[in-house]
């Protein structure tokens, strides 16, 4: 099942650095993730001064249980607190972008 995974950073003045501490890590599980196809695609959501606010990831998940107990729970940017909110929707991709 695919599930669009959106990660709203934290508005603080260290938001930033905490997301640039862990991001290293985060890009490292992300491309382990897209290796494996669980993950089908991702970008960073971006301010109007084009500073890194979120996260958006498509990803690929037997269930949102799965989703949340196999990644989520050891995802960097959650463990470090960059992601203040994350909101989880079902989604479908269509076949054409799989290729």
């Amino acid at each position: 099942m695919q599930f669009l995974v959106l990660g709203y950073d934290g508005n603080d003045e260290q938001a930033l650095a905490r997301r640039m501490q862990v991001r290293e890590q985060h890009l490292a599980g992300a491309e382990k993730m897209y290796s494996d196809k669980t993950l089908l695609y991702a970008a960073a959501m971006l301010d109007d001064q084009d500073r890194m606010i979120g996260s958006i990831m498509v990803v690929d998940f037997p269930s949102k249980e799965a989703l949340e107990k196999d990644w989520l729970a050891k995802e960097p940017y959650i463990e470090g607190k960059v992601w203040e909110t994350i909101e989880i929707k079902p989604c479908k991709v269509s076949g054409f972008c799989l290729k």
